[in-house]
């Protein structure tokens, strides 16, 4: 069964950082793409990074680029997300997803997994 544990959230203030985590098993890591979406209240689930099976790929939203860092480690069965520069508006609930290929996808469709999700708050 895979199953996928996020950690890292928490409440931070306006300009902090955050690093999620995301750990994964029950299938073979490294053949797998894999997400962050978050999700607001009231709002969709929406997608704030992607990267390829070999981390070579990544995908950033547009309100994320340049403050969000998304990589994994193969070895370890992991995905990260780092977050530099937060804004209240990047206040949500966390969630990484594994989809069933190699190239990056960012359509939450193409996802077959999902963790619990974590909840991010930043202060102003």
């Amino acid at each position: 069964q895979v199953q996928l544990l996020e950690s890292g959230g928490g409440l931070v203030q306006v300009g902090g950082s955050l690093r999620l985590s995301c750990a994964a098993s029950g299938r073979t890591f490294s053949r797998y793409a894999m997400g962050w979406f978050r999700q607001a209240p009231g709002k969709e689930r929406d997608i704030v990074a992607a990267i390829s099976t070999s981390g070579g790929a990544t995908y950033y939203a547009a309100s994320v680029k340049g403050r969000f860092t998304i990589s994994r480690d193969n070895a370890k069965n992991t995905v990260y997300l780092q977050m530099n520069s937060l804004k209240p508006e990047d206040t949500a609930v966390y969630y990484c997803a594994t989809a069933p290929r190699r190239g990056l996808t960012t359509t939450p469709g193409t996802y077959d997994y999902w963790g619990q999700g974590t909840q991010v708050t930043v202060s102003s």
